[in-house]
């Protein structure tokens, strides 16, 4: 049984911009390396999607490790732990949503007023909050009620659940070269860098709840937060969701 360490990435960029991690996201991860060392977690393969925000946030986390003497895995990027596109996600499906829906087309344009406005300030609430419209082209994504070119929901959640067979398929192939500690790597602390609807989808698996609960969690993860689940085989079972004492001091702890 595999102890699995998932994480969501620090706090991000402004919506313009939102695939780096913020200075506040990048002290974030930072701190949840410096508990992780402090708490003995060591660990022996780790993961992050490809996503900059998700990669900036496993270096740090490395880097606290490098930085105590302490030893980390290379981490091996899978793109398979990335977020589902929103960006894309707005361009096709909000101009359908708005031509059916005017109060979604008021929220929308009030939206982009307010990112105008904001001139790409990092502390502006528009970059921080999620907003009414943001729900609405979500849900509209998710139920499949447009016409859209890109990943659909189901397919987003089999990408996600499949990293489970991605993870036991490596794990196999370590033990095989190495005989001598296969018992071990049976036992080993899996690190994840992800985002906060895989991150879910994995809770949700584990708790067998529906998608619409899923996009709930999803919503209360806090950045830079930890969830612990145990992996045998292909099953999940919960420990932690959404650890957050590393953020305790004011002002750390952020949901965009």
């Amino acid at each position: 049984m595999s102890t699995v360490y998932l994480v969501r990435h620090g706090q991000a960029g402004t919506r313009d911009a939102y695939d780096s991690l913020s200075e506040l996201g990048e002290r974030q991860a930072r701190l949840l390396g410096e508990h992780f060392i402090a708490q003995g977690i060591r660990f022996a393969s780790a993961y992050a999607g490809a996503l900059a925000r998700q990669r900036q946030t496993a270096e740090q986390i490395r880097a606290a490790y490098a930085d105590a003497g302490v030893g980390f895995p290379t981490v091996r990027v899978d793109s398979g732990w990335d977020e589902f596109d929103l960006g894309r996600v707005y361009r096709e499906i909000a101009p359908l949503l708005a031509a059916e829906d005017p109060g979604f087309l008021r929220e929308y344009d009030e939206m982009r007023e307010q990112v105008r406005v904001s001139q790409g300030a990092p502390g502006a609430r528009i970059h921080r909050k999620w907003m009414p419209c943001d729900t609405k082209v979500v849900e509209a994504w998710l139920a499949g009620r447009y016409p859209y070119g890109g990943e659909t929901w189901d397919r987003f959640r089999e990408r996600v659940a499949a990293c489970r067979l991605k993870m036991l398929d490596t794990r196999g192939n370590y033990t095989h070269e190495n005989n001598a500690r296969q018992e071990n790597a049976r036992k080993e602390n899996i690190l994840v860098v992800t985002s906060a609807t895989p991150l879910a989808i994995w809770t949700g698996l584990s708790l067998e709840i529906s998608d619409e609960r899923i996009m709930r969690l999803a919503g209360a993860v806090y950045n830079a937060s930890y969830t612990i689940l145990r992996l045998r085989k292909e099953q999940l079972r919960l420990f932690t969701f959404n650890a957050v004492p590393h953020l305790a001091a004011p002002g750390l702890c952020t949901h965009r």
